[in-house]
């Protein structure tokens, strides 16, 4: 049986493909367009998922989407009778219903010589979500929760995996969410830019308990059953159209604070003003709240299921701050997160829902984010010759090596050697987070590293931690909590003996966000780990996405461009190493034990 699973008509637009229920390959829209949360209809991410899997649309028993225009209808009506809320607002919904009610028909203008002869299945969202995260954990029963913004009129939804089953056992629904509160709080902070959340988990970093936590618990009320709501006088979406839209694929959505919101704190911080300790007082407050209320419930249902597995998913659950603290808050001893918890991920769950639905058995955990696109040697080959020109016109020298450990070896010193690594590798990953083949690499002893790869490359804010990727039998030597974190969505405290050994990695408040690897997983960049560990006495490398300011890269020709057109010193595409030559090479001094820590 295959099954075409996809997120469409919204932001993180993905596709995905099971066999049997086995997963064959997943991929976000945006790898394609070039558009970061690219919104829409998810064309390129199916036709790679249906070439990955060597059929076409006529071979698919089922398209499963993560949208439900049936589900919660009765509370829906019930809740434009009693609030009456915009004319408009009503419009804008039924025409979201129309577009899903039309994915066989997209199906069909998109690919007409496919012939698309299957079935569409439509998964409430929150239930994609639960199914993404329990059917691709390897626990047999598990606690299962999805928090987001809304879908399917609903903020949070719960319930129980046992082996084949899932239940769906409770919701919180519209028009309270902890993803509007976070998001509210993102724009008033001043990042309004779609998926701009992480920013604010970033900055809490550096704020304080004060006045404004008590200010900002006001937002959020904690209910006796774990359920939340919020003091609607501060947001909008309930009772106006918040427009959400897109333009190029690019989704923009407005303020969803009211004018009470900044009553009580004050104006919008606008994007270029500068970051005050009162900003970052308020984005501590923001993530305490936020925590308050998602442990919260997790204790609840922790005393509902007594179960101690829990799996996680929807947007909220990119916030690895409160992840890495799920064990110290909450009786839960084990957690699992899918590489792509967002709505991106609902496709496979929405996916693994349709496929388990029949009663299959299931299939093995998602060990790993390997699931995109991959290019061959020969591909490789050929865009170097057709770039040679403009290559020998940069200064750069290409290099092959036929043999890993010489190749890996080489990485591994240069990035010893302070220089800033690009490497490509296999296939790309599944989800948000570079897990080491479309990954930026660099010394995390360095204590200037983020400044240089921000001048370089990234050219982020400077509040904005890197990540380690740390061998995995090494971790409960350098944090304080041991435990797998394979997808880059848990922080965990560093052991304080170790933070002036690692500062480019090591945030303010002493905290890294860290990546596990394992040599199954992905054996090369294990073996480039194990290499510079060998060389350094350091178990991990700093690792962040290879991009600057745009989707990461995919495709070999967007790594090679990313490469010409910034800093970056070498860059490894497959066997492959490109590096500048001596005289235009902007490579740094070599680490001293003696150079003072950065600070933040």
């Amino acid at each position: 049986m295959l099954i075409l699973g996809i997120n469409a008509y919204h932001a993180d637009s993905a596709a995905c493909i099971l066999r049997d229920g086995r997963l064959l390959a997943a991929v976000e829209e945006e790898r394609f367009r070039r558009v970061k949360h690219w919104a829409g209809f998810p064309r390129d991410a199916i036709a790679y998922c249906l070439k990955e899997a060597n059929v076409d649309l006529s071979d698919i028993d089922y398209v499963a989407v993560n949208r439900n225009n049936r589900a919660n209808f009765a509370r829906k009506v019930a809740y434009v009778l009693a609030t009456r809320p915009s004319f408009k607002l009503v419009v804008d919904r039924l025409r979201n219903r129309a577009k899903w009610a039309s994915v066989g028909e997209q199906l069909e203008r998109l690919f007409p010589a496919q012939h698309f002869k299957g079935q569409v299945r439509q998964v409430e969202h929150h239930f994609a979500h639960l199914a993404s995260a329990f059917y691709a954990s390897p626990f047999t029963q598990a606690v299962v929760v999805s928090v987001d913004g809304f879908g399917d009129f609903a903020s949070a939804a719960w319930g129980l995996g046992q082996d084949r089953s899932l239940t769906l056992d409770g919701r919180v629904l519209f028009p309270h969410s902890l993803g509007i509160f976070y998001q509210a709080l993102t724009q008033y902070l001043g990042f309004p830019s779609y998926g701009d959340e992480y920013k604010v988990m970033g900055l809490a970093a550096y704020g304080k308990p004060g006045p404004l936590l008590d200010q900002v618990s006001r937002l959020v009320k904690l209910e006796p059953d774990g359920r939340f709501t919020l003091d609607l006088q501060f947001f909008r979406h309930h009772r106006e159209d918040i427009g959400y839209e897109w333009e190029g694929g690019s989704p923009d959505c407005q303020p969803l604070f009211s004018s009470e919101f900044e009553h009580v704190l004050g104006p919008r911080r606008a994007p270029n003003d500068l970051l005050t300790s009162q900003h970052q007082d308020l984005a501590f407050a923001t993530q305490a709240v936020f925590e308050d209320a998602l442990f919260h419930l997790l204790n609840a249902l922790q005393h509902r299921y007594g179960c101690d597995a829990i799996a996680l998913a929807g947007g909220c659950a990119y916030n690895s701050v409160a992840n890495g603290k799920i064990e110290d808050r909450t009786a839960f001893k084990r957690c699992y997160l899918q590489s792509a918890a967002g709505d991106a991920g609902g496709a496979i769950g929405a996916a693994y829902a349709v496929w388990h639905a029949r009663g299959h058995m299931r299939a093995p955990s998602l060990a790993h984010a390997y699931w995109g696109p991959q290019f061959s040697d020969a591909e490789i080959e050929q865009l170097l010759a057709e770039r040679r020109s403009e290559l020998e016109s940069s200064h750069c020298i290409v290099s092959r090596h036929q043999d890993q450990d010489a190749l890996v070896q080489s990485a591994a010193n240069a990035i010893a050697n302070g220089l800033v690594v690009g490497w490509f590798q296999g296939r790309a990953e599944w989800g948000p987070r570079a897990l080491g083949n479309r990954s930026i690499l660099a010394d995390p002893r360095r204590s200037d590293m983020r400044d240089i790869l921000n001048r370089k490359i990234k050219r982020r804010e400077s509040f904005r931690p890197f990540a380690p990727s740390i061998l995995r039998h090494a971790v409960a030597d350098w944090f304080e909590r041991d435990g797998d974190v394979p997808f880059m969505l848990q922080v965990f405290p560093i052991r304080r003996e170790r933070r002036g050994q690692i500062p480019a990695v090591t945030h303010v408040d002493g905290t890294g966000r860290l990546q596990t690897v394992d040599q199954e997983s992905n054996p090369r960049f294990y073996a480039l780990i194990d290499a510079f560990h060998r060389l350094t006495g350091v178990p991990m490398v700093l690792n962040t996405s290879f991009n600057e300011n745009e989707p990461i890269v995919c495709r070999p020709e967007e790594a090679l461009e990313c490469f010409l057109r910034t800093s970056m010193d070498l860059l490894f595409l497959g066997d492959v190493m490109i590096s500048r030559a001596p005289e235009n090479a902007t490579s740094c001094e070599t680490p001293s034990a003696n150079r003072p820590a950065h600070s933040d």
